[in-house]
């Protein structure tokens, strides 16, 4: 193994082990929203924003709770799994914020149109607003923090192999300043 490489084999392994994680999450969330369900009756579907939120609250404090938390929690560990999986330390906090919620948010549009035709499951606009509000939620509680403790981590291990390459060739040769010629 070459010097300075303990880095990328745990960078694979974050990878790795969020490519993993990743996979077994999406496919909870597959068997949770896309399974048939054998209900006497069905809503319609809610394409109104914050309707169904409306609804929820006015059913209480308790169920709200646990209605619009369902919905929060669905996807959120989305927002800490595709960071890791991509594996990348030093990225725009911002980009990575807007590359996450994005595919959340396109996952979310993805299981909301596979709904229309699976019985018993009916699509729901809210769901989607607050399954991307939680990949957000969970991102910036987690990822920035997480990054920023790996990096802290591995530059003691960035700093000693950059001062093992430069240690063999030695000082930057000087030129001694030479007079014009007469």
């Amino acid at each position: 193994m070459r010097q300075g490489s303990g880095g990328r084999v745990a960078a694979i392994r974050f990878r790795a082990a969020g490519g993993l994680l990743l996979a077994a999450h999406l496919l909870l969330v597959g068997w949770i929203t896309l399974r048939p369900l054998d209900v006497p009756w069905v809503s319609a579907a809610n394409l109104q924003p914050l309707a169904g939120i409306k609804a929820d609250l006015a059913l209480g404090g308790l169920q709200a709770t646990r209605r619009i938390g369902e919905a929060l929690l669905l996807l959120a560990p989305l927002g800490v799994l595709l960071p890791l999986a991509g594996g990348r330390l030093v990225v725009s906090p911002w980009g990575s914020l807007v590359r996450t919620v994005a595919a959340g948010a396109l996952l979310s549009l993805g299981i909301e149109l596979l709904q229309t035709g699976v019985p018993g499951q009916v699509v729901d606009i809210d769901s989607l607003l607050l399954n991307t509000l939680g990949v957000a939620l969970a991102h910036v509680a987690v990822v920035p923090a997480a990054r920023a403790r790996l990096r802290r981590r591995d530059e003691p291990r960035r700093v000693t192999a950059r001062l093992r390459e430069e240690a063999p060739q030695g000082a930057t040769p000087t030129i001694p300043r030479v007079g014009i010629a007469p």
